[in-house]
């Protein structure tokens, strides 16, 4: 999975406790919050309202606080690694992926399946529809750029090159 789930290591003398563990899913996006946290550095509600990360600070303090909330993902381009256009979110244990290209939809529980190998997409419906929605909300509410047709590109010609390599 790439960057998705990827451990985050913490030693913060005095906050974390050593040899603890929490399964809290957090991004890049809390560290700032964080950070500010530790620095001792306050905002005014018109600059932490511009923040999408959240202080990290009490799930070090106690491995078993929860963070409620969705994670988000968009990636409306094509990668050289062969990833092509996807958004997900993350509630909970569910995991939903949208393909941008076709809008095809998978869905899976990683509580049950870490390996994201048995889409639920066509059992879980009222999970994919209320996470569809979010996604969808979420998306317009940052305005999320989404991946338009290329009126200059040339299937032929993509086919000769690839076949040339």
């Amino acid at each position: 999975e790439g960057g998705v789930r990827v451990p985050t290591i913490a030693h913060w003398p005095g906050i974390t406790q050593p040899g603890s563990k929490s399964w809290i899913p957090v991004m890049t996006i809390d560290l700032y919050p964080t950070f500010l946290a530790a620095t001792g550095t306050e905002l005014d509600k018109q600059a932490l309202a511009g923040i999408d990360g959240k202080n990290l600070t009490p799930v070090f303090k106690n491995p078993k606080h929860r963070l409620n909330r969705n994670l988000y993902w968009h990636y409306p381009h094509y990668h050289a690694g062969g990833d092509g256009p996807y958004s997900a979110i993350r509630s909970g244990h569910w995991r939903l992926i949208e393909f941008l290209e076709d809008g095809r939809l998978e869905l899976y529980n990683l509580q049950k399946d870490l390996g994201e190998t048995e889409n639920k997409v066509e059992i879980n419906l009222k999970t994919r529809d209320q996470l569809k929605l979010r996604l969808d909300r979420w998306r317009q509410s940052i305005g999320a750029q989404m991946p338009t047709q290329n009126p200059n590109y040339d299937s032929e010609r993509a086919t000769e090159v690839l076949r040339s390599r």
